[in-house]
C-alpha cells in the first residue's frame, strides 16, 4: 500500500506525464503521441522529497507525492 510523502495538489492536464525527479521535485513533461515528439520537462512543484532506496515515488490521484515499497525478487534462479 502507498503512503503520502508530501501534499502538493498538482492539477493534471491531459497529454502530460508527471513524475518525481532525482531532486524530489514534481516534473511535468509532454507525452509523445504518433509523429509528435514528447519531452521538454519543467518543474511545477518543489516539495524537496528525500528519496529512500527501495521505494517507488509517484504522483497519486489527489496530485500529491506518494511512495510504495518496491517488490524485489521473484521465482528465483532455476537450477
Amino acid at each position: 500500500m502507498a503512503e503520502k510523502v508530501a501534499k502538493v495538489g498538482v492539477k493534471r492536464q491531459k497529454g502530460y506525464l508527471y513524475y518525481v525527479d532525482k531532486r524530489g521535485n514534481v516534473v511535468e513533461t509532454k507525452m509523445a503521441r504518433g509523429n509528435k515528439k514528447g519531452g521538454g520537462g519543467k518543474v511545477i512543484a518543489k516539495p524537496g522529497v528525500r528519496k529512500v532506496s527501495g521505494y517507488l515515488y509517484f504522483i497519486d490521484k489527489a496530485g500529491d507525492v506518494a511512495r510504495a515499497k518496491m517488490v524485489r525478487g521473484g521465482k528465483g534462479k532455476r537450477r
